[in-house]
């Protein structure tokens, strides 16, 4: 276990985990997020994006948290560990409530600089994916990671497999 992808629904508890997760095996943490989101709400282009992440792909040892689907398939050919949060929708939709509540008006260690918490109606798209997320990517993610040859998937169907899981190591 060197080289692990975290993926699964916004609000699902991926980032808390690869932060517990890195602190536990001193794995180096990298947030998708805080790549694309270069500050200000601004992103970065596509072929940025994709040239830094290479960069950490070719890394010996990291934890990727994000999901970012276009490049799941690339990530894939890296990795040796997934751990897939398939959690229930309420989670998820109650995750990202908690989050916005705790960090409104501050940027997360996960984001790009001056990246604040708000909530418009971008968020209620957001919410929105959260539904629609099992419908759009589920069958993609199960047919993906049972054909990947070599890697070990870890499926969470509640966040309290996952914090039993991070006792046990």
């Amino acid at each position: 276990m060197k080289r692990i992808l975290i993926i699964g629904n916004a609000g699902s508890g991926k980032t808390t985990f690869g932060i517990k997760l890195a602190q536990k095996t001193g794995i180096p943490l990298v947030h998708l997020d805080k790549i694309y989101w270069s500050g200000n709400w601004e992103h970065i282009e596509k072929n940025e994006f994709d040239n830094i992440l290479q960069k950490e792909l070719e890394k010996p040892e990291w934890i990727i948290d994000g999901n970012f689907n276009r490049t799941l398939p690339h990530r894939l050919k890296y990795c040796d560990t997934v751990f897939y949060f398939d959690v229930p929708i309420i989670t998820c939709i109650w995750g990202v409530t908690k989050r916005i509540l705790k960090s409104y008006g501050k940027t997360r260690s996960d984001m790009g600089g001056n990246c604040p918490e708000y909530f418009d109606k971008q968020k209620l798209t957001l919410y929105r994916n959260i539904i629609q997320f099992k419908k759009q990517h589920g069958e993609k993610y199960k047919h993906m990671l049972s054909s990947a040859k070599g890697i070990k998937v870890i499926r969470f169907k509640s966040r309290h497999r996952a914090k039993l899981f991070l006792k046990s190591i």
